[in-house]
């Protein structure tokens, strides 16, 4: 850690002509490095053609396509957030419209705005739940056998699992609420005039 790492040239062990050479250059004096290493590699090797390649861009490309599908994924798991809770909000204004009767019957017999958001939620989170539950081993069978085509792979977390379930039950709840708030809230008098 003292001393500064002399210049070395590395190769594989059984090959007596390497197929490729691995050289550092500054930034700043890149066209200059490729000018001396080119000049020497005709030197040694006239009959050989110079090709070379940048590590950093070699690299880039190794997860190119994993980086494409993973926005792909990303912008088709927005749009099917999107139309799920354009979905449940739908279904949340269909379901207390059906049951205004029975909340102003509620609220008149003393059920406070909180009980009644209760007994509305409680209906979604169950599915969204049941959802989560037949989505796990699928997604948790997908994801294993995608991390089984990488060397040095993540362990699949359950902690993953669970802040998915968590999350997919907040947007329910967030997308529902409105209409359960508004229904809950709404005068009983005119509820129960409703039909």
């Amino acid at each position: 850690m003292h001393d500064r790492i002399p210049n070395v040239v590395m190769s594989y062990p059984g090959d007596f002509y390497p197929s490729y050479l691995a050289i550092k250059a500054k930034g700043s004096t890149i066209n200059e490095s490729l000018q001396n290493v080119e000049k020497t590699w005709q030197e040694f090797l006239p009959a050989q053609p110079f090709d070379y390649f940048f590590m950093d861009e070699y690299f880039n490309n190794l997860h190119k396509s994993e980086m494409r599908t993973g926005k792909v994924l990303g912008i088709f798991s927005i749009l099917a957030l999107f139309i799920a809770s354009l979905g449940l909000f739908g279904l949340s204004s269909f379901i207390s419209e059906q049951r205004t009767k029975e909340i102003g019957i509620r609220k008149v017999m003393g059920s406070s705005i909180s009980g009644i958001l209760y007994l509305l939620s409680k209906q979604f989170t169950r599915w969204v739940l049941i959802a989560n539950i037949i989505a796990w081993p699928i997604a948790y069978y997908l994801m294993d056998k995608w991390l089984l085509n990488f060397e040095y792979r993540i362990e699949i977390n359950i902690l993953l699992f669970l802040f998915a379930g968590l999350f997919s039950i907040l947007i329910a709840l967030a997308t529902i609420s409105f209409q359960t708030i508004k229904a809950a809230s709404a005068n009983p008098a005119n509820s129960l005039r409703y039909e």
